[in-house]
This record gives structure tokens, sequence and C-alpha cells, in this order.
């Protein structure tokens, strides 16, 4: 009998239910456990048509679009307080506002010179990367506290759905192109399915600890990370699943 062939994008997911409340938590262990990290200015080719590393634009190209108002003033406040130094098109923001409304009623960061507006370029006295991110780090403080919140969640992603019965169940995942809608198609390279990302010293779980608090709270992620730790320790006894981009070298 010929021996099952594992799917080239199968992933690991495990679940458990909320203490406190009606909702079921489902996380993408595969993802979590692997060693993926953030390679802005370090190989990142960017999400337009073609390979672009010289332009440092991460995913940065389309601006970031805000999740609800209480994002949208936690951000101004930020920028309120970054000076000409710290922020390339400050000036800029000042003349026309950061943000925008778009016809389907979505605000997002305004796109300048062919990316965000927050993203300063190579050459700049700063480096080339987000002015929001470049201060939060000057300042000692975590990025999360004044970046928009898709911009500090990638590439974690969280969806939501809710049962007839009102029972929510929470996914934590990797941000695909398929979350970028019909663009995502467009995208040469994206970071999640190429192993040139999976370079990191630690594991993703481990690596953004303050990002996976952040959205699912400290108690689910004490949790989380205590069952990770347990089947990190029972490896011996099972074969994990690596992560998709590493099983296609």
């Amino acid at each position: 009998m010929a021996k099952a062939r594992v799917p080239d994008d199968a992933h690991e997911w495990v679940s458990f239910e909320d203490d406190h409340e009606e909702r079921t938590w489902v996380f993408d262990v595969t993802f979590l456990t692997s060693n993926w990290t953030c390679i802005f200015g370090r190989g990142c080719q960017g999400v337009l048509t073609g390979p672009a590393p010289e332009l440092a634009h991460g995913c940065c190209s389309y601006g970031a679009h805000f999740v609800d108002a209480a994002d949208r003033r936690r951000v101004a406040k930020a920028a309120a307080r970054l000076t000409n130094a710290q922020w390339q098109y400050r000036s800029k923001a000042a003349k026309v506002g950061f943000a925008k409304k778009r016809p389907s009623g979505e605000v997002v960061t305004r796109v300048v010179d062919g990316a965000c507006i927050f993203l300063n370029r190579p050459g700049f006295p700063t480096g080339a990367g987000c002015a929001l991110h470049q201060a939060a780090l000057a300042e000692g403080r975590n990025p999360l506290e004044l970046k928009p919140e898709v911009c500090w969640q990638l590439p974690l992603r969280r969806e939501d759905t809710v049962a007839d019965d009102g029972h929510v169940t929470s996914t934590i995942t990797q941000w695909d192109r398929k979350h970028w809608g019909r663009g995502g198609e467009e995208f040469h390279w994206w970071c999640t399915e190429s192993p040139d990302a999976f370079v990191g010293g630690k594991p993703v779980y481990e690596a953004m600890e303050p990002e996976l608090t952040a959205m699912v709270g400290q108690a689910t992620y004490r949790r989380l990370r205590a069952y990770l730790a347990d089947r990190e320790r029972r490896r011996r006894e099972r074969v994990p699943l690596p992560h998709p981009a590493l099983r296609r070298r």
C-alpha cells in the first residue's frame, strides 16, 4: 500500500474552550511553532508585482486599514508626537491628513510616493521603516502601542465567527495572500510562503508573545504557551508537521 502523502499546505491546529466566556480558541500550531521572522530590510521582496527589495517597502506599499475609531485615535495621538526628524512625510500629513476614507467606507492610511505615508524611505536619516515603529523602539516601547492594529499583528491574523446561538470561534493563524482579497493574487512574493523568512531564533509563539497576548489575552496566551511547551517536550514521541514554506524546499 502506498504511503499517504501529506498535502503541501497542511497545517496542524489545536483548539480549546475559553474558561470565562462562550468562545472556542483555535490556533495554527504549524505557524506558531515555526521560526518565521520579519526580514524587513534583510531580503524582504515586498508585495508589489515584482521583486523590489531596494524600495524597502515591506508590506507597506498599500497603506493600512484601521479596524475602528479607537485604532485611528491611538495612531493619531502617536503621530502628533512625531517630529520632522522622525517622520519623513510629517509636513505632507499636516496638509492632507494621514488617513482617508474610501468609497467603501474603510478608513486607511494615505499612500504617498507609492507607499504608506508613515513609511520612511531609504536615505532618510532614521533609515527605512515605519516612523511609528522606529519612534516606539527609540522610546523603549513596543511598536504595537503606536502602530495601526493590522500592522503590529502581521503576519498573525485573528478571525472571529459567531454561531446562531452566539458562541464565538476565534482563530489565530497566519496572514496569507487570500486575506488581502483579489489584490493578493498579484503579489510577486509573500513572506509566510517563502522559506527565506523562516530564519528566526525563536518559535513565533515566543517571539511574538506581546502581540499574541494583546490578541487573545494573558490567560489564554499562558494556556497556549503551556500547551506548546509541553508539545515541544514530547517531540520525540511524534513528528511535528513542518511549515508548508519549508516543505517546499
